[in-house]
């Protein structure tokens, strides 16, 4: 679809049609919205889902739907199988999810079991990884990469250290010259990536050393990393990382951005045999709007076959292909839902519509970047709609959706008694960034929260934690109650 404006929601005055769907996971059926076979506002009201939860629960309500992360994984793990066949590629692709997307226990433990590899940047994802390791969960054919700064006698490379005596396939990731030091001082037997400062678009490898980017090595220092590597009876390059941007919409642009780094692979696999695999980093985009249109197909094979014809021009095999999936693996199982507690015309142009919450501390990105979110009723979709806006119930003039700068119009049902909302797509960074179990923006309570999951017959399975009270919150700010 060519819109002038992301498209955030329902966008006409009538009700929604009956079995309307939004997207491949939202549907409208009698009036209500449904995630899956899930009934949203049978949370909330003493009927389905609420019976079956024991309790309706209060609102406000952020939802963790861990089966559309697992669907995710194996839908792009079937993509890059069937491009492979597609276009007779010789190597492997390695599925990795990058845990700053959201780091909560439920999540990893998801992504781990659906089969993908691990990818960190901080002290404490070592210690993640531990416990991960010890539940038998991060299995010893798994790779675990370790992005981020580690430079020499900081906590995150002592944990590194010790995290190789409990997982071997273990890749540290250098990002500048100083890293490679601890590394050789170990003594230890390490596989190594060289990441290369690539974020942004360029046309060739020079280009790049003009990039403003604090991550990666420029070309010069590229070369000197591997000859140090090469030299180091312990070390050996493994792995080869480029990054080019976040949410690339253009599947086009996304190979054309990697091209200059598949440049560098194949001159570095010359010179160094034991490189083998292409990590193209993270920049898979996902549908945070209803008008996303990503041919995720048509990339795949368009990358390969790059691959392919860059290593055949400089007489080289082809690798193996990771992909670091963040966002891509954890937007969409996330979703925060509200009830509507005032609605206010206020001589505005359009009606004020506010929730029970804040929407800048629930999902920061909407204030700090202006980014759309889905957001749809929960109930009443078979009631007229109206244009509204949407407030948070802080006191803060930036606690609205849309965003200021934005052009995307939201509608919403003109009954509004018992009315619920959700925002969806939300799953990944939010709530990292957000913060979790501290104090928020007015002092808000963080809210409930749902993990939802089915079991081996598909019935669904629901775990409930507990939100913040206002004590919670007192204490937290150093107040003794």
């Amino acid at each position: 679809m060519n819109n002038a404006h992301p498209v955030i929601g329902w966008e006409k005055e009538l009700p929604v049609p009956d079995q309307y769907q939004f997207n491949d996971y939202l549907s409208v059926r009698d009036g209500r919205l449904y995630f899956e076979d899930l009934d949203l506002a049978g949370i909330f009201l003493e009927d389905t889902h609420a019976k079956q939860l024991g309790r309706a629960l209060p609102s406000p309500l952020e939802i963790v739907y861990l089966p559309l992360i697992e669907n995710r994984i194996s839908a792009m793990r079937r993509i890059f199988a069937e491009a492979i066949e597609h276009v007779g590629y010789g190597g492997q692709f390695f599925y990795t999810y990058a845990s700053k997307a959201n780091a909560a226990e439920e999540i990893i433990r998801t992504t781990l079991k659906s089969g993908a590899h691990h990818e960190m940047s901080s002290t404490v994802d070592v210690d993640i990884a531990k416990i991960m390791i010890d539940r038998g969960l991060l299995s010893a054919d798994r790779y675990i990469i370790c992005n981020g700064f580690k430079a020499t006698r900081t906590l995150y490379a002592d944990n590194i250290l010790q995290l190789k005596e409990l997982h071997d396939k273990l890749v540290p990731v250098i990002e500048d010259l100083g890293e490679i030091t601890f590394l050789m001082e170990s003594g230890k037997q390490f596989d190594v990536g060289l990441r290369q400062k690539s974020y942004g678009h360029h046309n060739s490898t020079e280009e790049m050393d003009h990039a403003n980017s604090r991550f990666g090595l420029d070309l010069e220092s590229m070369w000197k990393a591997a000859d140090y590597i090469s030299a180091a009876p312990n070390l050996k390059l493994t792995l080869y990382h480029a990054m080019v941007g976040s949410q690339i919409l253009s599947s086009e642009d996304f190979v054309r951005w990697l091209t200059p780094g598949m440049e560098t692979y194949a001159r570095l696999k010359q010179r160094h045999p034991d490189l083998h695999i292409f990590d193209f980093g993270g920049g898979m985009p996902v549908p945070m709007t209803l008008d996303f249109d990503f041919d995720y197909a048509a990339f795949t094979r368009a990358l390969l076959t790059a691959m392919q014809e860059i290593c055949d021009r400089y007489g080289v095999p082809v690798p193996d292909i990771m992909g670091e999936f963040g966002r891509y693996t954890t937007s969409e199982h996330g979703a925060h839902l509200f009830k509507i507690v005032t609605v206010k015309d206020n001589n505005s142009k359009l009606p004020w519509y506010i929730i029970d919450g804040s929407i800048m501390s629930s999902f920061p990105d909407s204030w700090a970047l202006s980014e759309h979110f889905i957001v749809l009723p929960l109930n009443h979709l078979d009631k007229p709609f109206q244009q509204v806006q949407l407030g948070g119930i802080t006191c803060d003039s930036d606690d609205v959706y849309p965003p200021k700068p934005s052009h995307s119009p939201l509608y919403l049902p003109v009954e509004t008694e018992d009315l619920y909302i959700g925002f969806f797509s939300i799953g990944a960074y939010q709530e990292m960034l957000g913060g979790v179990k501290g104090s928020k923006h007015c002092v808000l309570p963080e809210a409930f929260e749902l993990i939802i999951d089915r079991d081996n017959d598909n019935s669904y399975q629901f775990e409930i934690l507990q939100g913040q009270t206002p004590a919670d919150v007192l204490r937290n700010l150093g107040y003794r109650v």
